[in-house]
């Protein structure tokens, strides 16, 4: 049967997660049902999205994750073994793999978390768990299914030096809007600026966020991708347009075990007629190979800028995870567990 190196979750963390919260085991490699694909995992991707699974309340969509079980993160793998004509042997494909060397996919949507979806072609294991991946995915489908910034308009987007804020910036500026970031350091704001080509950007942790807001969108937000809730959300609320659209992509605020924050400018809602909803990439998957074939051919001609930082092996994952929480790193955190 062989052996499936796992990292689990060895207690719940109260607060801030810390690698103390996991343990390396031995577990035992899945074996082969009709209908499903063996994975070998070559990379896992480290998101805020793990916090939540590894609460005891779950995500709200997903249930926990159980003391002793794998963490739950997506990944990509190559598939080793198979019993299903769509995941052939030799393909490339992300799924939720897990904190884990080895696990079972399948083609089924009636099961979406359990779904491998197959690398486009030109693709590498890494760019498939990045720009054309989750990252990417979610933020193409909130900008071109849901936000749709037009020329013109105000685009203000929290944690903007992030894998999914950073992409969602640079293809609101595509449209003509004009974007504005916030971030938590010089640095990440210098990079949001220079690097990305935003038009400005707010360090939440030095500037007076309420009257940059003021001053940099003097006719208030149209547009926010909210990767973060709280106190940002609420001060970004006083600045909205009339019929502002709002996205909530993320938590980051209070993933991490802090207190929720309760928002008091909501009825800025009502009075600006504004709209507010929430969004998970899953609900707009029709739309991969569009999105996959749009950011490749960004990427390509210079017009989209992406960045990844990869630790090699999978016990690096904890150490990862806590860093996303610090903020010390700009675009995707991933963990390298094998080579092709």
């Amino acid at each position: 049967m062989g052996t499936n190196r796992q990292i689990v979750l060895a207690r719940r963390p109260e607060g801030p997660v810390t690698t103390d919260c996991f343990e390396a085991v031995d577990g035992a490699r899945p074996e082969l049902i009709a209908g499903k694909a063996l994975l070998r995992t070559l990379y896992v991707s480290i998101d805020p999205a793990i916090r939540g699974w590894i609460s005891p309340r779950g995500s709200g969509y997903l249930p926990p994750v159980g003391i002793g079980e794998p963490v739950r993160s997506n990944g990509v793998g190559v598939v080793v073994e198979t019993a299903n004509d769509d995941l052939p042997v030799g393909s490339v494909v992300t799924s939720l793999t897990g904190w884990q060397e080895y696990s079972l996919v399948g083609s089924d949507w009636a099961e979406p978390f359990t779904v491998g979806t197959v690398v486009p072609d030109g693709a590498t294991p890494l760019q498939a768990l990045t720009d054309v991946g989750q990252s990417g995915m979610t933020a193409y489908a909130s900008m071109k299914a849901v936000l749709k910034p037009a020329e013109g308009e105000n685009v203000v987007i929290s944690a903007a030096a992030s894998s999914v804020g950073s992409m969602a910036g640079q293809i609101a500026k595509m449209t003509g809007a004009r974007v504005v970031g916030i971030a938590g350091t010089d640095a990440k704001c210098a990079w949001v600026v220079d690097g990305l080509g935003f038009d400005a950007c707010i360090n939440y942790r030095t500037d007076d966020v309420a009257a940059r807001l003021k001053e940099l969108c003097p006719g208030g937000v149209d547009v926010f991708l909210d990767n973060v809730g709280g106190e940002l959300l609420d001060t970004v609320l006083r600045r909205i347009a009339p019929n502002a659209r709002i996205l909530l992509c993320g938590s980051l605020s209070t993933d991490d075990g802090a207190e929720p924050y309760r928002l008091r400018n909501y009825p800025r809602l009502m009075s600006r007629r504004a709209s507010m909803v929430g969004f998970n990439t899953i609900d707009h998957w029709g739309l991969y190979d569009e999105a996959t074939t749009a950011i490749a051919a960004w990427i390509a001609s210079g017009d989209l800028t992406t960045q990844a930082e990869v630790a090699d092996g999978l016990e690096r994952a904890p150490e990862l995870l806590v860093r996303l929480f610090a903020g010390d790193h700009l675009g995707k955190l991933v963990a390298k567990v094998a080579s092709v």
